[in-house]
């Protein structure tokens, strides 16, 4: 972050940079609950997903995802990984379910029946995944999947699934409404 100071090699100017921005983000200094409130928020929403199984080969992930792609899906996450003998899954998280499912059926792809997880998003930090399975478990949740990334900038993303019986009380205790 810069303030605006011209940063040169001068001691007197480098002293005076330093006190300054340690009094703004000290504290008890003008910035420091401005900053504090928009650190600490992650955004956690409740989302449907689907998934399909393909063959384990070369190009299936990118031959389905492209087909979406044609069809105007517009996903917030994907993720795929093996699912037994030469079989993979491809999990899909759209911003609009019903775009998802009618593009899948007109490039004939098969999706499960609709299910729910949690998506986050939120200022990476240490700890922040931590805090919110932290959550779940204080609840006696049970963590079907899990995982985050960071996606630069500062921010990181990431889907906590639960069992469909715990997903009332996962939102709850994650202060989803």
């Amino acid at each position: 972050m810069s303030l605006g100071f011209k940063r040169t090699r001068g001691m007197h100017q480098r002293a005076y940079y330093t006190t300054f921005t340690n009094y703004l983000f000290r504290a008890e200094g003008p910035l420091s609950q401005l900053f504090k409130e928009t650190t600490m928020a992650e955004e956690i929403r409740r989302v449907d997903y689907y998934y399909a199984t393909v063959p384990d080969k070369a190009g299936e992930a990118a031959h389905t995802l492209s087909a979406l792609h044609r069809g105007g899906v517009n996903l917030l996450a994907f993720s795929g990984f093996p699912a037994g003998a030469r079989k993979g899954q491809l999990d899909f998280i759209a911003e609009d379910s019903a775009a998802l499912t009618n593009a899948a059926r007109s490039a004939r792809i098969k999706l499960s029946r609709k299910r729910s997880g949690f998506l986050i998003q939120g200022e990476d930090r240490p700890g922040a995944v931590a805090d919110i399975l932290g959550k779940l478990a204080e609840a006696g949740i049970n963590v079907t999947a899990a995982l985050a990334v960071c996606a630069g900038m500062g921010r990181y993303g990431g889907l906590i699934w639960v069992k469909p019986t715990d997903l009332r009380k996962a939102a709850k205790a994650l202060g989803v409404g």
